[in-house]
């Protein structure tokens, strides 16, 4: 370890904190719930732009808007960094039906997994069932799969307390499902969507192909439909129809718009915070990652309008292409790297929803831990009480690759309620709660002004 970090986060029980510490961040938190933007802002992403994947118009406007945004609060410095971005479509809407051994049909709602090919037409075949990926994998022989479509009808645990381990369980079904099923020669694969309630809503989310594989179309059924054909196959043989029409198309170029606030003593140390501009193109994106981006920006401009200088310079990133791909995440990280004159101190991201606020988590060492649990009593009053080691989020994970002594701190939200939402066509601002929304960034404000102040 450095020998600046060590003196930073090596002595975590030396540091004092002053009444004016708790004055600054009641005020933080009075502006954010009394004279806020960020409920207005996310209106705005979500309604005037949309929703936003990589590679689209949308995703387009969704830079403008943001880089306009940026300006319009004044911040030290707006601009633009490029980076290369893939696009993939979906082109018609999905369609599927489950076909009885009677001929009657029955229409489910379901959504092509981003990165999925399509099936050329009506694609019809018998339905085989697994329980799980590992059922899948297990599987002896493919006499049971081959021409079929393998349905992975994996639940997400609901026992899990913290939602966000219940989705790590089921997530190599989305993930590598397609891969898993065309080794057993498989025409397609089902899944199950990623979320917790029992309703008519699809999840989509990236999954990955492998070269060494032929590639299968890939979907995912809203869970009262993945429920609805697993009682069906306990009765009977059904066949189920799908048509696809996702395409790829070449990479296109694309931005990750960035905000500074300039640091007065030491302008090249550099914190970076920010969450994801990208979505998926179902819903608005207001969740997954509005909230996130405004959580962030809100956070800046509370700190502009108080009049806060900070030592160190604060650099709020809307990253672009963190759902299929990160190429914004790598991308700014490896052009960090470039300016050979900046050090970064840490780097913070939200892009776990828009809910009641919970605390921090910090990817780092034993004694970052320690200096994130020193400032706990900072926020006690303000319902706050996570603040572990954990997971610091996609979009700024690969900064560690580039400065490996970085601490990455995540937002810690309130997990319960965000997948219900999470890549579904139910994740527009409706589903925002306003104080929610203002108290996240209050508690992001907050965080950035102790860390810059003790950094």
């Amino acid at each position: 370890m450095s020998k600046f970090l060590s003196f930073i986060f090596l002595v975590p029980s030396f540091l004092s904190f002053g009444q004016s510490d708790s004055t600054f961040i009641r005020t933080v938190y009075n502006e954010a719930l009394s004279h806020g933007h960020a409920y207005e802002d996310l209106r705005s992403l979500c309604k005037d732009i949309g929703a936003r994947i990589t590679g689209s118009a949308e995703a387009e406007m969704a830079i403008q808007w943001g880089k306009r945004k940026m300006e319009s609060y004044n911040f030290d410095k707006v601009y633009l960094q490029e980076i290369q971005v893939p696009h993939w479509e979906r082109g018609t809407t999905e369609a599927g039906w489950i076909k009885y051994s009677d001929g009657s049909m029955s229409k489910v709602n379901l959504l092509a997994l981003g990165g999925s090919i399509g099936t050329n037409g009506l694609m019809e075949a018998e339905v085989i069932e697994f329980s799980s990926l590992e059922e899948l994998k297990n599987l002896k022989s493919d006499k049971t799969t081959k021409g079929k479509i393998v349905f992975i009808n994996q639940p997400m645990d609901e026992q899990q307390i913290n939602t966000f381990k219940a989705y790590g369980g089921c997530w190599p079904m989305r993930g590598l499902g397609a891969i898993e099923a065309a080794q057993h020669g498989a025409k397609a694969v089902l899944i199950r969507s990623l979320g917790l309630p029992v309703d008519e809503h699809p999840h989509t989310g990236g999954m990955y192909y492998t070269d060494t594989v032929q590639k299968i179309p890939a979907a995912a059924l809203s869970t009262l439909d993945a429920e609805k054909l697993s009682t069906s196959l306990k009765k009977e043989k059904v066949q189920f129809v799908l048509e696809m029409d996702c395409r790829d198309y070449p990479d296109k170029t694309s931005y990750n718009v960035i905000g500074e606030l300039k640091g007065s003593e030491n302008p090249n140390n550099i914190i970076t915070f920010g969450g994801h501009l990208d979505s998926w193109d179902t819903g608005e994106g207001a969740h997954d990652d509005g909230a996130g981006i405004v959580h962030c920006m809100e956070a800046l401009r509370i700190l502009k309008t108080m009049d806060y200088q900070p030592k160190n310079t604060l650099r709020l990133v809307f990253f672009m292409n963190e759902e299929n791909g990160n190429r914004g995440g790598k991308g700014y990280a490896e052009w960090a790297k470039e300016q050979t004159h900046e050090k970064h101190i840490a780097a913070v991201e939200s892009d776990r929803g828009g809910f009641a606020p919970r605390g921090f988590s910090c990817d780092g060492s034993e004694e970052q831990v320690l200096f994130l649990q020193s400032l706990e009593k900072h926020f006690s009053q303000y319902d706050l009480h996570v603040f572990e080691k954990g997971y610091g989020g996609v979009d700024i994970g690969p900064l560690k690759t580039q400065f490996e002594e970085i601490p990455l701190f995540g937002f810690v939200p309130d997990s319960q309620r965000y997948f219900d939402f999470h890549h579904a066509p139910s994740d527009v601002f409706e589903n925002v709660n306003k104080r929610e929304l203002e108290l996240g960034c209050a508690a992001i404000a907050s965080f950035l002004y102790l860390l810059d102040q003790n950094l």
